[in-house]
């Protein structure tokens, strides 16, 4: 399956315009002298940040982007057109990677970014230049120089600040639409999900925070197994990942119900481990799920177990996405989180200002 999160295109610029040789001839000026014009410049192809895209869909229809060639310079000192630049729209977000050196271009983070991806080729230099007092009549003039031509790999990484990580049918998307007003498909076989979905969660009035909801990872996924690494790499943007745990697994042995759950929050850390050990130590809450299916005493009974066997240390809470019990108080404190994390930044700021008497 081909994903719309990632991209190869390809870009080139346009060659700069040759130089021209030539010489004024009119009546009565018989010393007319080199009068050639320059070439013009070729156009160069640009990258613009764009915060109505979501997805690099657009790029499976078009994969080669080509800016138009410099005139070249004509007679009388007339100089060449500069070719048209190229100017391509990606989504916020999008990481450009060279596909030959492996190496970052540009990181496209802010709507109406530009990034210059193919420089265009510079213009011949006519006649005109060349002349000199030993050289009345050159017959030189310079070819233009050529375009950039590059392939380009471009990765989309959503730009939320709570990402929603879990195995899949945990109920990942169904919480996205208890707090939010995006739509993401829901049905009860897994992999529903197979685009990340952005949804803004609104507290309070300008106080909100954007939520993704990541398709489902499963073991193996560090290495492309399902969806594979493509939504690993979103994960990477988030301040705080939200991993949702199905508490209602099929198992009539208590013991074994704990041990499934357990085994499969400790399978996504090892794979967000390999992917970027980075990431374990991003701040994590557990959202333990699908509580409405249990019993009151054995879905407490239940979450302490999971939370013994884990030693867990961060926030967790008991929650159903489907009836919308707890949801609510979970976007509360993670607005709280961003709130207190806003202070700290503000505080650090000033601590570090120096001292003035006019404080």
């Amino acid at each position: 399956m081909k994903l719309v999160d990632e991209a190869d295109i390809r870009v080139i610029a346009g060659n700069g315009g040759n130089g021209c040789v030539s010489f004024r001839r009119e009546k009565f000026i018989p010393l007319g002298g080199p009068d050639g014009g320059d070439g013009g410049n070729g156009g160069s192809v640009y990258l613009v940040a764009d915060e109505n895209l979501n997805t690099l869909v657009d790029f499976r229809h078009q994969r080669l982007f080509r800016a138009q060639r410099g005139e070249n310079g004509m007679g009388r000192q007339m100089y060449g057109k500069a070719g048209d630049d190229v100017t391509i729209r990606v989504p916020v977000g999008t990481v450009v990677m060279s596909v030959d050196t492996q190496e970052m271009i540009g990181d496209m983070t802010e709507h109406g970014q530009t990034l210059l991806v193919a420089q265009g080729g510079e213009g011949g230099r006519g006649n005109i230049h060349f002349k000199s007092s030993t050289n009345r009549a050159p017959r030189r003039a310079t070819s233009g120089s050529e375009g950039d031509d590059r392939e380009l790999k471009l990765e989309l990484k959503l730009l939320a600040d709570v990402g929603l990580l879990g195995f899949p049918n945990a109920g990942k998307s169904t919480f996205i639409r208890a707090v939010s007003a995006a739509t993401p498909r829901v049905a009860d076989y897994p992999f529903t999900t197979l685009y990340p979905n952005l949804g803004v969660v609104r507290v309070e009035q300008d106080r909100s925070f954007v939520l993704a909801d990541i398709p489902g990872l499963i073991e193996g996924a560090a290495e492309g197994a399902g969806l594979g690494v493509q939504f690993l790499k979103h994960v990477q943007r988030n301040r705080l990942l939200l991993h949702v745990v199905d508490m209602a697994p099929m198992f009539d042995d208590e013991a074994d119900a704990v041990a499934h759950i357990v085994s499969e929050i400790r399978t996504i850390e090892q794979e967000m481990a390999r992917f970027d050990a980075e990431l374990l130590g991003r701040p994590r809450w557990l959202l333990l799920n699908k509580g409405d299916l249990l019993d009151t005493e054995v879905r407490n009974q239940r979450a302490q177990a999971v939370l013994a066997a884990l030693n867990w240390q961060s926030p967790w809470f008991l929650i159903s996405a489907l009836a919308h019990e707890g949801t609510w108080v979970v976007a509360q404190k993670v607005m709280a989180f961003f709130d207190s994390q806003k202070a700290a930044a503000v505080r650090e700021v000033e601590e570090a200002r120096p001292w003035s008497p006019l404080d």
